[in-house]
Formats: C-alpha cells, sequence, structure tokens
C-alpha cells in the first residue's frame, strides 16, 4: 500500500493522493533529484491478474506519446519507470511522471457552484481548440479521445491546460488493431462507441464541455433529440455561438468541423464584432473585471504577423504584444 511520504525510484517522495480508481493511483510528489526540488504528478498502474492487457498498453502508450509531446498547455513528460514489487505488495507497479499544472480542474470549478459565462467558455473554446490543433497536426495524429471538465485544468496562472491522455491514440497504433472502447458518456461522440475516433470526435468533446458550462449540467443528464444534446433552451448566448457549438455536438463526425483549425476559424467569425463583456457575478469564475475590450491593427514585420491587444480594465490597463500569429487566443492573456 502506497503511503505519503513513501519514496519511489530513490527519487519520487509521495506527498498527497490526487485519485484512485481501479488499481490507478495519482500522486503529487516531490522530485528530490530536482535542484531546487519540485513538485511533480506521479501517476501509478498496479498490475494484476485480472487486468486486461490493453489497460497496460493504455498506459504505456500513454507515457510514449507523451514523451513526445511538446505543448505549453500540456503538462510536460518526465519520467516512466516500472517497480517489481512495493512493500506489502506483491504486484508490480508501473509510473508515470509528468509536471505538476497548479490550478483547479473546471469539473472541480463546476461542483464548487462556480457559475461559466459566454465570454468564457469561448475563451476556453479557443484555448483547447488551439492544443488540439496541435495535436491533430502532428506526424502520427494524435487523439485526445477524453476531453471533459476534468481533464481541462485552469491553472494558477490562468491558463487552461489539457491533461489526463490516458485515453490518447495515435494513428499507427491504431491501424491493424482492434479497438477498445474508451471516453466518458455524455462527452465522447457515437462514433467512438464503435472504436471508430476521428479528429472530428474530439471536437465534439469540446461542445459537450462546453455544453456542461453553460448549462451546468451534464450532456448525459440532458434530453436528446435524433442523438442530439437539446440545451438551446438552457444558455442565453449568441446565436452564433450556439449553432457553432450545435455543429461541434452534431451526432454524424462528417457533419461537423473537420478539423480543429477549421473549427477556430469559425469560431473567430462567431465572435466577430467582439461585444463588451459584464462583469461576472461574485460566483463565477473570477476572469478580471473588463470593462472594455479593443483590437488594434494587424501589424507586419518582415512578413511575420503580429498584433496588440489592449485590455481596459476598471484597475488597469494592459497591453499585450503577440508575436507570430495574429489571433483572437492572446486576448484574455490581458484581464485574467
Amino acid at each position: 500500500m502506497l503511503q505519503t511520504e513513501q519514496i519511489l525510484q530513490g527519487r519520487y517522495q509521495l506527498k498527497q493522493q490526487l485519485g484512485q480508481n481501479a488499481g490507478r493511483q495519482t500522486w503529487l510528489a516531490e522530485d528530490l533529484q530536482a535542484q531546487p526540488p519540485e513538485q511533480v504528478v506521479v501517476k501509478l498502474l498496479a498490475f494484476n491478474p485480472q487486468m486486461q492487457w490493453e489497460e497496460l498498453k493504455l498506459f504505456e502508450r500513454e507515457a510514449q506519446i507523451l514523451e513526445n509531446i511538446n505543448h505549453s498547455r500540456i503538462p510536460k513528460y518526465r519520467d516512466y519507470f516500472s517497480v517489481e514489487q512495493l512493500e506489502d505488495s506483491e504486484l508490480p507497479w508501473f509510473g508515470l511522471v509528468q509536471e505538476y499544472i497548479p490550478g483547479s480542474s473546471l469539473q472541480q470549478l463546476l461542483d464548487e457552484g462556480k457559475k461559466f459565462t459566454e465570454q468564457q467558455a469561448s475563451y476556453l473554446a479557443a484555448d483547447i481548440l488551439e492544443i488540439l490543433i496541435y495535436l491533430h497536426e502532428s506526424i502520427p495524429p494524435v487523439l485526445h479521445r477524453d476531453i471533459k471538465p476534468s481533464n481541462i485544468i485552469l491553472g494558477k496562472d490562468k491558463h487552461f491546460y489539457l491533461v489526463d491522455f490516458g485515453a490518447v491514440q495515435d494513428k499507427a497504433a491504431s491501424e491493424g488493431a482492434t479497438f477498445t472502447v474508451v471516453g466518458t458518456n455524455g462527452y465522447a461522440p457515437p462514433e467512438q462507441f464503435w472504436g471508430k475516433a476521428v479528429p472530428a470526435s474530439d471536437l465534439y468533446a469540446l461542445g459537450a464541455t462546453l455544453i456542461h458550462l453553460l448549462t451546468g449540467t451534464t450532456p448525459a443528464d440532458l434530453p436528446q433529440q435524433n442523438m442530439r444534446i437539446q440545451f438551446a433552451d438552457k444558455v442565453s448566448v449568441n446565436p452564433n455561438f450556439l449553432s457553432w457549438i450545435e455543429k461541434l455536438t452534431l451526432p454524424a463526425p462528417e457533419r461537423r468541423f473537420s478539423t480543429a483549425r477549421e473549427a477556430l476559424a469559425a469560431w473567430q467569425s462567431a465572435n466577430k464584432p467582439l461585444e463588451i463583456a459584464p462583469v461576472p457575478a461574485e460566483n463565477s469564475v473570477n476572469y478580471g473585471r473588463l470593462a472594455l475590450f479593443a483590437v488594434l491593427p494587424l501589424l507586419v514585420v518582415g512578413g511575420v504577423g503580429a498584433a496588440f491587444f489592449l485590455a481596459i480594465t476598471s484597475e488597469n490597463i494592459c497591453w499585450k504584444y503577440e508575436p507570430g500569429v495574429a489571433s483572437l487566443l492572446s486576448r484574455k492573456k490581458c484581464f485574467f
């Protein structure tokens, strides 16, 4: 049995159990070999005789894919190890070590009664789409397959992070292989339960997540008609944004946006012209008290796009310069 302060691999000192489920444990730990020691997340899998090999393969695949991912909004891979036997346990254990992101999952915020505004949901959508563009356009493409509120972290730096790649799949691993049903009811699209996940499957899960944030109700508990989630009467949002979410969650994958890049382009169109965001209520996620937001004209220097963003709040005036891609994504960084 794993205990607080126990040291694994002579390096990772367990500090706090973050979760436990069917032979899996997740711990906040301290990497004693780092200088200075730093906090990490250690995910552990106990391999027992009743476990299917596919579970271990998924765990190993998560480690392999994370090792090759380099994105600022995905916790970085640190280490992978196996332990033949731990004290008081005859089972072999496998461990995956990742960067620790201080913050709260969106599910934790929902459980605490936080309310999400249209603007907050919109910014989240753009952040996650940016991550999905990176994943889906990787070689081979990477599908997350389990996007939901509990797998999105709002960091203390006010950025969104996509975590838990335990259901991840890459194209190379899926070709010629039998499928394992992964995903979460209410968020996973119909084709995923038939082992036919495609990039548009992650878009469906993102749309279902947005519906949860805007309605405060899990998608599985909302009514359906012709396999479509019925939520329009429970939200008050811009009709363009509503239609955009509805397209994300169409039951037929070929009728959704085909790529995250296409979905992001449609998101940008749906969010023009920008409106003044209302001051969040006391029980809302505090993204800053935005009073006025303006985007200054695009500047092009040496053929490279860049943009200045101005956010005027009740507390300060914030200028942000974003080199490279001149997108709407960076505007939120001023007033989180």
